[in-house]
């Protein structure tokens, strides 16, 4: 048991796991698509849920927002509860014309302007990234779906409110896609811990058009970005 996830045993969650940063987005995920779902955890509201999906093993824990949150979960997750596949499902703000609200992104990278690599005590810049058997696993599934997806560098960013108004346009300028919150910090953890991890995102808001998505068009209909997940962690 972990200070943040103590309601549950060692056995209790799957290898694969989901990772939404909105609880309640779990709880959709395991009633609607999990058989038999079963929640492991509810401790400060951070609903965890263990099912079984064709078949196989899967559960499904919000995370919270922000790096710091991510970084605690997924630390707990593979460090004590023996989690192997891990994969954020998020919503995330497109700084590309292409890039339309409701689109897929698969993070292929996670910039950040975080500090959160210090803890490894690396002489350098890390670049944090996604898993490759995970991502490759992902697009396969997308293209059995008939989803179309876009594939590049997000970045993670730890502040929500930024005070300078054109901050995003010198991350759209090296291509970056779209900004989220939490990913470089999950690729960081799995890397360090010998687990696969993968960020996949719907985009949520438009820097450039300005257009935005419902609170509850977030928790409920992203189902796209959940079907990819699920199928990419039982194939």
């Amino acid at each position: 048991m972990t200070a943040h996830i103590n309601s549950a045993k060692k056995g209790d969650i799957a290898e694969s796991i989901l990772l939404p940063g909105d609880p309640l987005r779990a709880k959709f995920i395991a009633e609607n698509f999990l058989d038999n779902p079963k929640c492991y955890n509810e401790i400060r509201g951070m609903l965890g849920y263990t099912g079984t999906y064709k078949g196989v093993p899967v559960s499904v824990q919000g995370t919270g927002m922000g790096m710091p949150s991510m970084g605690i979960y997924s630390w707990e997750l593979i460090s004590y509860y023996g989690c192997k596949n891990l994969i954020r499902i998020g919503s995330a703000g497109s700084f590309q014309k292409e890039v339309k609200l409701k689109d897929i992104v698969f993070g292929l990278s996670a910039s950040t302007d975080s500090n959160y690599v210090h803890t490894f005590n690396i002489n350098g810049t890390y670049s944090p990234c996604a898993d490759f058997e995970l991502l490759m696993k992902a697009k396969a599934s997308a293209d059995k779906l008939g989803i179309p997806v876009h594939v590049g560098n997000i970045v993670s960013c730890d502040v929500f409110y930024e005070q300078q108004e054109d901050w995003w346009k010198n991350w759209a300028k090296m291509g970056v896609l779209a900004v989220e919150m939490e990913a470089a910090a999950l690729y960081m953890n799995a890397a360090y811990l010998g687990a696969k991890a993968l960020c996949i995102v719907t985009i949520s808001d438009h820097f450039i058009t300005s257009e935005r998505s419902s609170a509850e068009e977030r928790e409920k209909s992203f189902t796209e970005m959940m079907q990819i997940a699920l199928d990419t962690v039982t194939t």
